[in-house]
C-alpha cells in the first residue's frame, strides 16, 4: 500500500525556517520532519511514497538524490579513477515518488494531481507532512477495513497552549490547565482511502473543506481516535517543542 505525504504548501506560520526550505524539510534532530513521518510508517512495513511536493520541491528532491551519500561514510579521491567511493552503502528500504503537484494549488488539487500514480492501488493513505504521531499503523488499517467506507481519518485531541478561568458570574473562582478532556477531536491526518475518493475530490479547494464535506455528507467518512500522542510543527514553538522531546525518549520514534 502506497503512502501519499502532503508536502506542497508555504508553512507561512513557521516562516524563520520555511523561507529557506519547504516545511517538510525542518530538521528535528538533524533529520526533516518528512523522514520522521516516513520512518514510521517503514516500521509497519509501509515504504512506498508520493511526495506531493511543490513550494521549493527542489530541495526535496535534492535530499533523496543523495540520501545514501549523505548517510554514509564517503572517500573522495580526486586523483585515483575511482573518484567516489562510498563504504557502507546506507540506505532504506523506500521507494520515493515526488510529484511536482503545483506551486500554490490547494490540497484537494495536489491529491488529484497524484491520482495517476495510484492507478491499480484499492487503498492509500495519507497524511501531511508537518506532523508526527506514535498511532499504531496496523490497527489503523484494520479499522478502516472492519467498516468498509471510503475514507478513515485519525481523530486527535489537540493540546492547548493556554489555560482555563473558571468563573462563578464574574468572580474568578480558579485558574487550571487545559486538558485534552476541554477540546473536542481534530483530524490529526494518518488517513486511509480507497481509490473511490477521487470520485469526491474538489481539486479547487482545500482537502479538508469541500472534499472532507462531501464524504461526510454521503457517510463515507469514519474516525479512528488516537489518545497517544500527537504534534504538528505549524510554528516555530512547534519545533522547538519536538526538538527537546527528540532529545530524550521521542514518543514518535516507534521504530528501534
Amino acid at each position: 500500500m502506497k503512502v501519499v505525504i502532503l508536502a506542497g504548501g508555504f508553512g507561512t506560520r513557521i516562516s524563520e525556517e520555511s523561507q529557506l526550505i519547504p516545511k517538510p524539510m525542518v530538521n528535528i534532530g538533524g533529520k526533516p520532519i518528512l523522514w520522521h513521518i516516513m520512518k514510521e510508517y517503514s516500521h509497519f512495513g509501509y515504504n512506498e511514497f508520493i511526495i506531493c511536493a511543490g513550494y521549493k520541491q527542489h530541495i526535496i528532491k535534492e535530499y533523496f538524490s543523495n540520501y545514501t551519500l549523505h548517510n554514509s561514510d564517503v572517500t573522495f579521491d580526486f586523483q585515483g579513477a575511482e573518484r567516489i567511493k562510498v563504504h557502507n552503502n546506507f540506505s532504506e528500504a523506500w521507494k520515493v515518488t515526488i510529484v511536482d503537484t503545483g506551486y500554490d494549488t490547494l490540497t484537494g488539487g495536489r491529491l488529484k494531481k497524484i491520482q495517476p500514480y495510484l492507478e491499480g492501488e484499492e487503498n492509500f493513505m495519507l497524511t501531511y507532512g508537518d506532523g508526527v504521531s506514535d498511532v499504531n499503523i496496523s490497527a489503523l488499517l484494520d479499522f478502516h477495513k472492519a467498516h468498509g467506507k471510503i475514507c478513515t481519518l485519525t481523530a486527535i485531541k489537540p493540546e492547548s497552549r493556554f489555560g482555563y478561568l473558571d468563573f462563578e458570574g464574574d468572580k474568578v473562582l480558579a485558574f487550571r490547565e487545559k486538558s485534552k478532556e476541554d477540546v473536542g477531536y481534530i483530524n490529526g491526518g494518518y488517513m486511509i482511502m480507497n481509490a473511490n475518493v477521487f470520485d469526491y475530490v474538489d481539486g479547487n479547494s482545500m482537502l479538508e473543506q469541500a472534499t472532507m464535506k462531501n464524504l461526510t455528507q454521503a457517510g463515507e467518512v469514519m474516525a479512528y481516535r488516537h489518545d497517544g500522542f500527537w504534534q504538528c510543527m505549524d510554528t516555530l514553538r512547534d519545533k522547538n517543542k519536538l526538538e527537546e522531546l527528540w532529545k530524550n525518549n521521542p514518543p514518535w520514534k516507534v521504530w528501534a
